[in-house]
């Protein structure tokens, strides 16, 4: 328990606010695709156009919102986003077409990542003398709470009914709510002093970009699990409906044990990058495997999606400690939120571009689809030390003030 319990003050309060969330996540993230597909009959396709259009609407947000976390206060703005989402969430009930789910999901994705932005600030400040760590520490709580939702979600999808889903939806909301106000408990961060320079100085630094993009390929992997593995099996395997939760809860359980230990030795740029190699390699073999599970019987389509899922999330521990390292270490301290913000972008990228690549490559062309995905999460891997080495080369061309802190950050993180 001393493991899972920080010592009380705001590293515990970010915890439990975190974990309270996650409970929702979790549910969502199990059953979120087919509460659309299956409750509110919306086809695949235009749920996956609609996830789209959401992580578009949400790609705007996270810059200007994390540079608002800098100027303002992180925590009114984190707070203010959870409740954003929490109401948005609820009205998911009432989507009843393609158009209220568009703009039901659009809102909750962009408070979302409006929230993603502005907690940045807050683990930096409350993070202690590597945020990265506690970041990683943050992710393992955050897989016991998915975890938990896990569960509640494939008693919904196993009952079906349209009572269970809506059961679920509310359920969802609520926990936003709930880390809003558990949120408030945490002490006001205050600002740090603005820089001279220009006002979008991450936008600018076309290293850091890079990475993003990067990193914004590799995030597709977080809808393998979320939205291709449920269609999948459920479409084009004869395994049972209830292994969806079940891949969910392998994956979040190798989480929990393992993300705060694989990112022990990733403790720098450099072995960030080496990180988004190896996790690549991991996903292409993750995704041959799920083509496999088609077409063979249920006890053997069962294994093969139960190990691709082991395998996938290994690469997750990679790419996770890896993007922690990175978007980190490479981050001016007083622009944390803004460069966390458009390190975000990359995670928006895969909101909005993933489900509808997934489902089109995946669902709708079948086995030979995975074997593309893989190779772009391959690729993407390999050609981020390319990235990570030009970043170590090329500081970002921000002002002397802006450079200078980056220095102290940078030497900060990695100095032992």
């Amino acid at each position: 328990m001393a493991y899972l319990l920080p010592e009380p003050g705001p590293q515990r309060t970010l915890v439990a606010s975190n974990f309270v969330y996650t409970v929702g996540s979790g549910l969502y993230l199990t059953a979120g695709v087919l509460y659309f597909t299956h409750d509110r009959h919306l086809p695949p396709t235009q749920v996956g156009i609609g996830l789209g259009i959401a992580g578009i609407f949400a790609l705007a947000l996270g810059i200007a919102v994390g540079h608002l976390a800098d100027r303002r206060g992180a925590r009114g703005v984190y707070a203010a986003a959870l409740v954003v989402q929490a109401l948005a969430t609820a009205g998911f009930v009432l989507a009843d077409g393609f158009w209220p789910f568009v703009f039901a999901v659009s809102v909750a994705t962009g408070a979302k990542g409006a929230g993603n932005a502005a907690r940045g600030p807050l683990i930096r400040h409350h993070g202690g003398d590597r945020p990265q760590a506690f970041r990683a520490y943050l992710r393992a709580v955050t897989n016991i709470g998915i975890s938990l939702g896990a569960v509640l979600a494939g008693w919904a999808v196993q009952v079906g009914s349209h009572s269970a889903y809506q059961v679920l939806v509310i359920g969802n909301a609520l926990a936003f709510a709930a880390s809003a106000a558990v949120l408030l408990l945490l002490p006001p961060v205050a600002p740090e002093p603005a820089a001279s320079g220009p006002r979008r100085a991450a936008l600018r630094d076309r290293p850091y970009l890079a990475l993003t993009l990067l990193d914004g390929v590799m995030a597709i992997q977080f809808k393998v699990l979320t939205v291709a593995i449920p269609l999948w099996l459920v479409a084009a395997t004869a395994a049972p409906h209830w292994l969806i939760s079940g891949t969910m809860l392998l994956n979040t359980v190798i989480v929990i044990a393992f993300q705060v230990r694989a990112g022990r030795n990733v403790d720098t740029p450099a072995a960030g990058a080496l990180a988004y190699r190896r996790s690549g390699v991991a996903f292409l073999l993750s995704c041959a495997l799920i083509s496999l599970s088609a077409g063979v019987p249920a006890w053997a389509a069962a294994t093969l999606l139960l190990a691709a899922v082991v395998v996938h999330t290994i690469g997750e521990l990679w790419h996770a400690a890896a993007g922690f390292e990175v978007s980190f270490a490479l981050a001016p301290k007083h622009a944390t939120g803004q460069y966390l913000g458009v390190f975000g972008l990359g995670a928006g990228l895969a909101e909005a571009a993933g489900p509808s690549l997934l489902i089109a490559l995946c669902i709708t062309w079948g086995r030979p689809g995975w074997y593309v995905v893989g190779a772009l999460f391959a690729l993407a891997g390999l050609a981020a030390p390319l990235a990570v080495g030009w970043a170590q080369r090329h500081q970002p061309h921000a002002p002397a003030g802006a450079r200078e802190s980056r220095r102290e950050a940078v030497g900060r993180h990695l100095g032992r």
